[in-house]
């Protein structure tokens, strides 16, 4: 699955200020958190995986789906080979 254009996606309500991303850095109190706003930003591709993942079960079948996945910010992506087709929604 090739998905494009992630920087262009829409949410509703407060999600942009509200819904917050986790990482831990490994040390203790090192837990780190950024909201929607500064992800797609930053790097939209992860706001796509990481729904994506959530949506996924927790097993290896999953982790063979999601290496599946690609994802590009933009319009621009190295797949025109596989002649992708668009899907409308």
């Amino acid at each position: 699955m090739v998905v494009i254009n992630a920087e262009k996606i829409k949410v509703t309500g407060a999600k942009l200020d509200d819904k917050m991303y986790y990482k831990h850095t490994g040390y203790p109190g090192g837990i780190r958190g950024k909201n929607l706003r500064a992800m797609l930003e930053i790097k939209p591709e992860n706001v796509i995986t990481a729904a994506v993942k959530g949506m996924l079960p927790n097993n290896r079948l999953a982790r063979q789906q999601l290496k599946k996945l690609k994802v590009y910010a933009g319009s621009e992506h190295p797949h025109a080979a596989q002649q992708p087709k668009t899907l409308e929604l």
